[in-house]
């Protein structure tokens, strides 16, 4: 079975400044071991399918954390990470019950009681209890299925892309991603933010800019925050991901914008849109 079509946006906080609840769980979740990388996507299907099969509303309390050094974050002269080690609790009863919440606000009332079989007032209760133990008030991980919100690449440095091939395309260790020291990507968004309200107005890009910018000021300022395409790259082959401009073309676009170079706005968005057009349309007919 393939891994889930799944990219991610995550937070490593030190392990130090954690208060203590959270503290604790990490630390007896690092005793059984970090969870790698290449088998963050699975282990949370896993911990998703089992809740369902048993009926219940939420997954249970098992808690995993992901790990990283500080001395894997490119940094500018002005931030700072650590001390390490960094942790990034998967937070996956947390970000279910964000979900619920939102399927709530979203879908109508038929439906709902097609896929909760509870009513919406205890569904809310409950989703909004487990929120509640949330330390930071936020989730330390954020998700898209089948693509990446082009607004997440203003956070990052295109010339820090670490890419890992393999000769199969479905190999776990397979990846792309960027990492960024929290400092560096809070400036980045609020620059983009800045440039692309002032051309594009509040609504669109700008929106997505402004609810990433709150998302990562929920953290502490050393943290190191990553950009992983996850399981999309079983959908590209090889050459796609060496040739993938994405970030360039997004920081090119905020750039063009500020500079008011239209043709080269268009340009970009051109090329961002056929390379990320193929994977809607697998998502469509696939």
């Amino acid at each position: 079975m393939p891994r889930p079509f799944v990219a991610y946006l995550r937070v490593y906080e030190p392990l130090s400044v954690l208060d203590a609840p959270l503290a604790a769980k990490v630390g007896k979740a690092l005793e059984k071991g970090p969870i790698p990388r290449s088998a963050a996507g699975e282990r949370e299907r896993e911990l998703w399918l089992r809740s369902q099969l048993g009926r219940k509303l939420l997954p249970g309390e098992s808690f995993d954390v992901m790990t990283i050094s500080p001395a894997e974050v490119p940094t500018s002269e002005a931030a700072r990470v650590g001390p390490g080690p960094l942790v990034c609790p998967l937070d996956l009863r947390a970000r279910s019950a964000a979900a619920l919440v939102g399927f709530l606000a979203s879908s109508p009332p038929i439906l709902q009681d097609a896929a909760l079989g509870l009513s919406p007032e205890t569904v809310r209760a409950r989703a909004s209890a487990v929120m509640a133990e949330l330390s930071a008030g936020a989730v330390h991980v954020i998700s898209t299925t089948w693509t990446v919100p082009l607004p997440w690449f203003a956070i990052v440095d295109p010339a820090q892309r670490r890419v890992v091939l393999a000769e199969a395309q479905d190999d776990p260790e397979r990846q792309v991603s960027w990492r960024v020291a929290m400092a560096d990507a809070r400036r980045r968004v609020a620059r983009a933010l800045k440039v692309v309200k002032g051309a594009l107005g509040e609504d669109g890009p700008a929106t997505i800019l402004a609810d990433t910018g709150r998302w990562l000021e929920h953290f502490h300022p050393h943290s190191a925050v990553e950009l992983d395409y996850g399981g999309l790259v079983q959908l590209m082959p090889d050459k796609d991901l060496l040739e993938d401009t994405s970030a360039a073309d997004v920081n090119a676009i905020v750039d063009a914008l500020e500079s008011g170079d239209a043709e080269e706005v268009a340009l970009r968005y051109e090329t961002l849109r056929e390379f990320w057009g193929e994977l809607a349309r697998r998502e469509r007919h696939g």
